[in-house]
This record gives structure tokens, sequence and C-alpha cells, in this order.
């Protein structure tokens, strides 16, 4: 194989999220006042409403966002609301580490991954782990 089609196949890789990344110890909180990424806006979007819909008879209150990328006051909100819903989070609105924990476990399994299979996500929402 050239050295183009080994390039060609190892960013085919990453685009698909197929690669070997891992869950990020090091991305940045997500909430007011920060620098918000908007994939890792929109991978907390995407993550909340797939939690919101698989488990609407256990958690009702957290609401379905717009999955646009904008951090904004529905995002805050949805985002007040899981944390209220799980264990050990604090219902602050920001997305640190162990938020952001939760939101990759308890997320859609083809864009946040598990740890042998990484997916889209994992390079965007800040884990503790």
């Amino acid at each position: 194989m050239t050295r183009l089609g080994v390039a060609a196949a190892l960013a085919a890789c990453v685009l698909v999220g197929g690669g070997a990344a891992q869950a990020s110890t090091t991305a940045p909180t997500v909430g007011d006042g920060y620098a918000n990424n908007t994939h890792a806006v929109w991978c907390i979007q995407e993550s909340l409403n797939y939690f919101s819909r698989n488990a609407a008879g256990q958690y009702p209150q957290v609401p379905i966002v717009s999955e646009d990328g904008v951090w904004g006051p529905a995002t805050k909100a949805a985002v007040i609301a899981f944390q209220k819903n799980i264990d050990g989070l604090t219902p602050d609105g920001y997305v640190g580490p162990h938020t952001g924990y939760d939101l990759m476990y308890y997320g859609d399994p083809y864009y946040m991954g598990t740890i042998n299979s990484p997916g889209y996500c994992y390079q965007y929402v800040p884990t503790n782990r």
C-alpha cells in the first residue's frame, strides 16, 4: 500500500470514529463561561436526548433538547435535570469529568462507544476515566 493509501485509510478511520481514541480526561468543562466546543455540546445534547428517550418511565423530567451544538439555557436545564437524577452528581449545569462520565455511560453507544470501542464523542466530552 502506498503512503497516500495508508494516509487515506487512517483518515477514514478517524472520520468514522473507528480509531483508537480513548475517553478524554483532558477535554475541557462545558457550560456557561467556557469556550464550548460545538462537537462537545452536540455530544452532550445527543446523550441527554438518548437518556431521556430510553429512560422515559424512570426519568421523565429530563427534557429533549435541540441537537444544534449550541450551549444555551435549554441544554443547561437538561444537564441540571440529568444531574438531579444521577447519584453523586451536583446539579450545577456544568459538564465536567463526573457528569461527562455519566453522560458517556448512559448515552447512545453508537456515539459514546465503550472503552474497547470508542465512539465519536470520546474525544470531546470530559470524563474522569
